[in-house]
């Protein structure tokens, strides 16, 4: 299999996390869109240049970091299961995936381009952070119960949570919610997020530094 990602985008981060929790082998193909050559590379596989792409060990091409992570749980019995047999325990899985990544992970992701590009829009920002407030205190809540975001068991929901917490946690004060700050502390011992985290602490010196990957 090939990973087309970025170490930064916080969707690819998502699947590397189900990539290491599976033990599944991959050729990762990190992928700068900033780059001329590179997002060239990339959209001769796919034209709709949306990062993360899975190629399968068939040739096929798997786009959406949900859906990826879906094919490779079912692909490999090796390591964490990510989606339960039981249907109302996946349900709830797959509903706080979506809950994530709609109503946190999009909405994060605007900020920062507002913060990118200084736009001053103080009522916009603020609509946004509150939208992101109400789901953070229902994720709370149900850590407050959970050991997991969805019970005992590591799953996908945890996938697209873990690096959405990392990024808000100083900008929304996590450390003020104790079992989101419980929770982040538990997911920063975890062996897939500690790949992931060194991936993304390289990948930020060498663009700090002005390094353009190069295909």
């Amino acid at each position: 299999m090939e990973l087309f990602y970025h170490p930064l985008s916080r969707y690819s981060q998502k699947v590397l996390i189900a990539l290491y929790e599976k033990q599944a082998n991959f050729y990762p193909r990190v992928i700068e869109l900033s780059d001329p050559f590179s997002r060239n590379e990339f959209k001769q596989q796919y034209p709709l240049e949306k990062l993360p792409l899975l190629k399968t060990r068939t040739g096929e091409l798997l786009p959406e970091s949900s859906i990826i992570i879906d094919y490779i749980d079912h692909e490999f019995s090796t390591g964490t299961r990510l989606l339960p047999q039981d249907y109302p325990q996946r349900l709830q899985v797959r509903l706080y995936d979506r809950l994530i990544d709609n109503d946190l992970n999009n909405p994060l992701y605007l900020l920062e381009q507002m913060d990118a590009r200084e736009e001053e829009n103080p009522l916009k920002a603020r609509q946004l952070e509150n939208e992101i407030m109400l789901l953070l205190s229902e994720l709370n809540d149900k850590l407050r119960e959970n050991h997991w975001l969805c019970g005992d068991a590591f799953t996908l929901a945890d996938c697209a949570l873990i690096p959405c917490l990392n990024h808000a946690r100083n900008r929304f004060k996590l450390y003020q919610l104790d079992p989101i700050d419980r929770y982040l502390n538990q997911a920063n011992t975890r062996g897939a997020w500690i790949q992931v985290q060194e991936e993304i602490e390289l990948t930020s010196a060498a663009v700090q530094a002005g390094f353009r990957p190069i295909p």
